[in-house]
């Protein structure tokens, strides 16, 4: 077996919480941007001074920080971007990820001392596309999720030194690498100024996608009388395949989810955590009879990992996409999500003297057969016969968004950012 490069393992980070999860679950870096730049806008938490802030945390535990700037840029948003820039350069985030060359070319001038890494959304799916933009001083390309197995070999044998990154699990935009104007003309909010309402995912009817505000404006679609979710792609999960992305020549592998909880978050994260370490443990085998034991071992983790971590989750049915060649997109045309298994119920703030301080999140009850996942020790299922509020009277339910905590005993000692999953 070929011998492992350090990868790296990056996460969303669509809040300052969200990357305390992402790190204390194992992720090695984290992605992140303001709203005026950033390929998210409606549902993202960070300000200019939590950028800041969000950096210094990181840096401290010896992890990394990509700031996205990778809109496709407009003249109204150069304006703001100098000022933005040089408050980066200072700051000093370990890369900046751009799509637009003139967001590149002013990044350049006002943030010089940042490496930059090419965008997904620059459809980068060839390796002279990748030497271009290495002759234009940059360091990393996050490749077009279009890009296969095949051709991810081909480009990082042609273009050595350039690093590239590869996303390998969460949504799949029904458009070229998220080129997408659906929402832009149904609704008037641009996805690329980052502001999509998914319009992809919605139930349209037969014969016909009609702008509700522009009647004499339709879009031809075929399917049954019961409606249809036909641009809904389903979601991309690769961690079957982890051992060839590593092979490949991929150094970082990339989580799409900025939006999506921090359940979710740390379920995706210590799934793929697991899995790249179980691959860095399986050292090169002298012998040809162990190298195919070893890959043996490989595929039986990764897949007991997708079942215990992923499967479980709320989804859109999984894909391989474009990695192994497909011609067709894999579409979930029936339902805009699969139902999960288990549902997200609280976190755990702290654990003391036996106690299991909880922030609900959804309704926790007595009685409730409870999942609790762990940022670095094993799962533990535990059902809720007793639960107390903080003045210790008894109480047969809490919920979130009510701003208190509830408790249980338990005689385990449970992790801080531990999550509570209800089963089904």
């Amino acid at each position: 077996m070929k011998k492992k490069n350090k990868i790296e393992l990056l996460a969303p980070a669509g809040s300052p919480e969200k990357m305390d999860y992402a790190f204390t679950y194992g992720a090695d870096a984290v992605y992140m941007g303001i709203p005026d730049f950033s390929l998210r806008v409606r549902i993202n938490k960070f300000a200019l001074g939590d950028v800041k802030k969000a950096i210094a945390h990181a840096h401290k535990w010896g992890k990394k920080v990509y700031v996205t700037a990778n809109i496709y840029a407009h003249n109204e948003h150069l304006k703001k971007l100098p000022s933005y820039l040089k408050k980066l350069n200072t700051w000093k985030p370990d890369a900046l990820i751009i799509s637009d060359p003139g967001v590149m070319q002013m990044a350049k001038q006002y943030a010089p001392d940042i490496p930059i890494h090419v965008s997904t959304q620059a459809n980068v799916t060839n390796w002279q596309a990748v030497k271009f933009w290495a002759d234009q001083g940059v360091e990393r390309v996050i490749l077009g999720r279009e890009v296969t197995l095949e051709e991810i070999k081909e480009i990082h044998k042609r273009v050595p030194k350039v690093e590239l990154e590869y996303f390998v699990h969460g949504a799949m935009c029904m458009s070229y690498s998220g080129r997408c104007m659906l929402s832009a003309w149904l609704t008037g909010r641009s996805a690329n100024l980052g502001d999509c309402v998914q319009p992809c995912r919605w139930n349209y009817k037969v014969a016909e996608v009609e702008d509700p505000n522009r009647p004499d404006m339709k879009i031809p679609v075929e399917e049954d009388d019961h409606g249809t979710y036909i641009f809904n792609s389903k979601d991309m999960c690769f961690i079957e395949y982890l051992d060839e992305l590593i092979d490949s020549g991929i150094v970082s592998l990339k989580i799409e989810g900025r939006a999506k909880s921090v359940a979710y978050l740390s379920s995706v994260i210590k799934a793929y955590r697991e899995g790249i370490d179980f691959i860095n443990t399986e050292k090169d085998p002298p012998s040809l009879k162990l190298r195919r034991a070893s890959k043996t071992k490989i595929k039986r983790k990764l897949k007991t990992l997708k079942k215990k971590y992923l499967d479980s989750l709320m989804h859109r049915g999984y894909t391989t996409g474009f990695l192994f060649g497909r011609d067709t997109v894999e579409q979930e045309t029936k339902v805009s999500h699969l139902e999960s298994k288990e549902e997200f119920v609280g976190e755990v703030i702290k654990s003391e003297n036996g106690k299991i301080f909880i922030k609900p999140h959804n309704a926790l009850r007595v009685g409730d057969k409870i999942r609790i996942i762990q940022p670095n020790e094993n799962d533990l299922l535990l059902v809720i016969k007793k639960m107390y509020n903080e003045k210790d009277e008894e109480v047969e339910s809490a919920h979130g968004g009510a701003g208190y905590m509830v408790y249980v005993k338990m005689r385990n000692y449970i992790e801080d950012f531990s999550i509570l999953m209800r089963l089904k």
